[in-house]
């Protein structure tokens, strides 16, 4: 899917962000989690738009943005890493559960 979409690097960010929010439903819920992916503005959009990245779970207690892990931590980075280079991102109840979000703009295409 993003093979021809965003600038140099943007696949690679948008992989490890969606790493992220997986492994936080992984590890923060025991019922697995939901992925959706959506390309372009709107319908008919070409591969240019910005990339939207959607992981559900079934827990609905909210996430907590932590501002600064302890530098000896093995955790805690998750959110932090999407908060600061996502170009917005955000989380929503739905149904059961929650929806982590996250969407970047395809930079440096003409």
């Amino acid at each position: 899917m993003l093979r021809h979409w965003g600038g140099p690097g943007r696949a690679d960010l948008a992989e490890l962000l969606t790493s992220e929010l997986v492994t936080n439903a992984l590890v923060h819920t025991d019922r697995g989690a939901r992925i959706t992916a959506a390309l372009g503005d709107g319908p008919g959009a070409r591969v240019t738009g910005r990339l939207r990245v959607e992981v559900r779970d079934f827990v609905s207690r909210h996430p907590t943005l932590r501002d600064r892990p302890a530098e000896d931590s093995t955790s805690g980075r998750g959110l932090l890493l999407v908060h600061t280079l996502a170009d917005a991102w955000g989380v929503r109840a739905h149904g059961v559960g929650k929806v982590l979000w996250f969407e970047l703009e395809a930079e440096g295409v003409p």
